[in-house]
């Protein structure tokens, strides 16, 4: 994989590579970085694909956004404007986990043009999840949502060395070893900046005054169904999400579209079991 950056959506960002051939954009989550796709980059390379993998909005070393924004709508637009400065076509596509699952419904629901196909894993889209606050067990699994909201989060995260992250990715996957990941996570949100960036992802859920309005369209694009097919694969034993809250993400994905639960694996599923999901990914691509 080689490293570089391209400047996109008035950012610059930092991204990894691999291969040659249509576009693979394939965009990470929280806590998490674009090494998380250091299993897959390799195999859409083996399998004809350019495989990028940004680091998204104000994780180091992209660039942190003038405007504060980081709703849904604008990782949408990112994603779009990717594809363009990278010369994606139609036959690209676009992987996502969590955030980037978020933003991959977004961009292809408003740009279907640009993708193929999509996979996205462990978040459904947003109205799959209409009533997931509503569960007490979820509520708890979802704490740092609301802890995100308040000053006291950037103290919180940042103590011991950033150790509430450690304690994510130990709940949220168990039994998975995350060492190399948590270096590579850190490195991005070491700096406050970097940190309350990231954190914003979260208070720009939960507060509409944040919203940026460049990018209401792509923001509105998040709730529909859109027309591209995506496979959607949610780990067995998430520790961040039940997969009683998926059960019925088959009727908010488009036609055409899938939904498997990964036996034997968290939410980091793409991670833990890499040569698992890589077949389900390709697969579903080569379709």
């Amino acid at each position: 994989m080689k490293t570089d950056t391209v400047d996109a959506n008035g950012l610059t960002f930092g991204y990894l590579e691999a291969g040659d051939g249509p576009l693979a954009l394939c965009l990470h989550g929280f806590p998490d970085s674009a090494h998380t796709w250091r299993h897959l980059l390799p195999a859409l390379a083996g399998a004809g694909y350019r495989a990028v993998a940004p680091f998204q909005r104000g994780y180091a070393p992209t660039g942190i956004p003038a405007d504060g924004a980081y709703q849904t709508g604008a990782l949408a637009a990112d994603a779009n404007a990717l594809h363009e400065v990278l010369g994606g076509d139609g036959d690209a596509v676009l992987v996502g986990h969590d955030w980037g699952a978020t933003a991959t419904y977004a961009a292809a629901a408003h740009e279907p043009s640009r993708w193929r196909r999509a996979v996205t894993m462990a978040v459904p889209p947003i109205p799959a999840m209409s009533s997931a606050f509503l569960d007490y067990a979820q509520l708890k699994r979802s704490f740092y949502m609301f802890l995100f909201q308040t000053p006291l989060a950037e103290m919180a995260v940042t103590a011991d060395d950033l150790a509430f992250l450690d304690g994510l990715w130990a709940d949220w996957s168990p039994g998975y070893d995350a060492t190399a990941d948590l270096e590579h996570v850190k490195a991005c949100l070491r700096e406050p900046a970097n940190l309350s960036a990231a954190l914003g992802y979260y208070r720009a859920m939960f507060d509409s005054s944040r919203h940026v309005a460049a990018y209401a369209a792509e923001q509105e694009s998040a709730r529909r169904a859109g027309e591209r097919p995506i496979l959607y694969l949610h780990g067995a034993a998430d520790g961040c999400l039940d997969t009683g809250r998926v059960r019925d993400v088959q009727h908010h994905l488009p036609p055409g579209s899938r939904a498997e639960i990964v036996p034997g694996t968290g939410h980091f599923l793409h991670l833990e079991q890499p040569a698992v999901v890589n077949g389900l990914v390709l697969d579903w691509l080569a379709g």
